[in-house]
């Protein structure tokens, strides 16, 4: 090989080591979307809670509603399973719930709602104003379905889950349905990577 041929491969080999290999996602990576920064919304205590709290922890965030009949309970038992899969590093993974629904939602309810799935499930009752700001700062979407009654009817709300890493970024959009073995595979991603 003549210098020129062994100055190139010296080359390439210092510019392979030098890139930092991204990890692949089932889920959509979002990395540094210029959206869903924080939140700071009421607990079902009342006590405000933001993202901040968190650091050092992996957040996957989800909004719906206790009433819902299918994506919401799915999402909610897929991320309890995916919590027990990671073994010990599924005390880094901390699952907050944002209510669509703060009418029906009381705080009995979400408590309850949450213990059915994880004691350390968290959910969050914003009101009002706070939840139409909440859902625009994340590009949610949500509306009461037509038909039904006052007490009686159903919302229509964004699933997917949105996760942050462990220095509080936007860094997954995980699809309703990916399945705990999918979660818990990007979970552990980012927590490997903390």
């Amino acid at each position: 090989m003549n210098r020129r041929h062994l100055l190139a491969a010296a080359a390439a080999a210092l510019a392979s080591a030098c890139t930092e290999s991204k990890p692949k996602f089932a889920g959509v990576d979002v990395t540094g979307a210029p959206y869903g920064k924080d939140f700071n919304l009421p607990d079902a205590d009342g006590k405000p809670r933001a993202l901040a709290e968190f650091k050092g922890k992996l957040v996957a965030l989800f909004f719906g509603y206790t009433q819902c009949p299918d994506a919401c309970p799915t999402t909610m038992a897929e991320l309890a399973e995916a919590k027990k899969l990671l073994g010990a590093q599924g005390d880094q993974l901390q699952v907050v719930f944002v209510t669509v629904d703060p009418a029906r939602d009381t705080a009995p309810i979400l408590k309850a709602y949450m213990g059915n799935f994880d004691a350390t499930f968290l959910a969050l009752r914003p009101n009002e104003q706070q939840l139409e700001q909440v859902a625009k700062d994340f590009k949610v979407y949500y509306k009461k379905a037509e038909g039904g009654d006052a007490k009686n009817y159903t919302m229509d709300h964004t699933a997917s889950t949105y996760v942050f890493d462990m220095q509080g970024r936007l860094r997954l959009y995980e699809r309703y349905g990916s399945g705990p073995q999918v979660l818990a595979a990007d979970f552990k991603k980012l927590l490997d990577a903390a």
